[in-house]
């Protein structure tokens, strides 16, 4: 008798600790926020004509917060201070931007990242790690190649979005990344 309990305390243990180190395991695996919401989006949207539109705004909201944190980190390491301007303007800027974002996804049932994608966050990392002169030239720089990028896909949007109100907003914010793109353009040429 003494042999069959030992047996089972045994066998218990062993499936507890094989439990325990399971779920050590999966609770180290971080999801990135950007999919999840694509995932999300995805089963909830998937037969209507907001998918597509959803894909965008998920970008469009995984890209503002990635300006916002930018901006802010703008004011903290450039050296210039035309450069920490431009960052104060991509934080007031695309904080409103994302800020009318969010109300028009929960209207329409989308649903945004809450965090940067894993990408998103590279980048931001990277930059992170630059100060001054160097962190003038590099984040000025990718504000250029970032915001050509964003005006494509927002006037694309903005003319192929099946949603009238996502078509409306998409097309109503590219005036103003253009004049990011414009006003970095000329950065550039002063940070080189």
């Amino acid at each position: 008798m003494k042999k069959i309990t030992l047996s089972i305390l045994m066998a218990a243990t062993t499936l507890v600790a094989t439990g325990v180190a399971f779920t050590a395991c999966n609770s180290n695996k971080t999801e990135d926020s950007k999919e999840v919401a694509e995932e999300q989006n995805e089963a909830k949207l998937d037969t209507t004509a907001l998918e597509d539109d959803s894909e965008f705004a998920v970008a469009a909201a995984d890209g503002g917060m990635m300006e916002v944190k930018l901006g802010e980190l703008a004011k903290m390491n450039a050296a210039s201070a035309d450069v920490k301007k431009f960052g104060e303007m991509m934080v007031t800027d695309h904080s409103k931007a994302n800020d009318e974002l969010k109300a028009l996804a929960a209207q329409k049932n989308i649903t945004l990242p809450a965090t940067l994608s894993d990408d998103k966050q590279k980048k931001y990392d990277e930059l992170a790690e630059k100060k001054g002169k160097e962190f003038d030239k590099a984040y000025v720089s990718f504000m250029v190649d970032d915001h050509k990028e964003d005006i494509n896909e927002f006037e694309e949007a903005g003319s192929d979005a099946k949603d009238p109100d996502v078509k409306a907003w998409a097309a109503g914010k590219v005036p103003t990344l253009k004049h990011h793109l414009e006003t970095a353009e000329a950065l550039h040429e002063k940070v080189k």
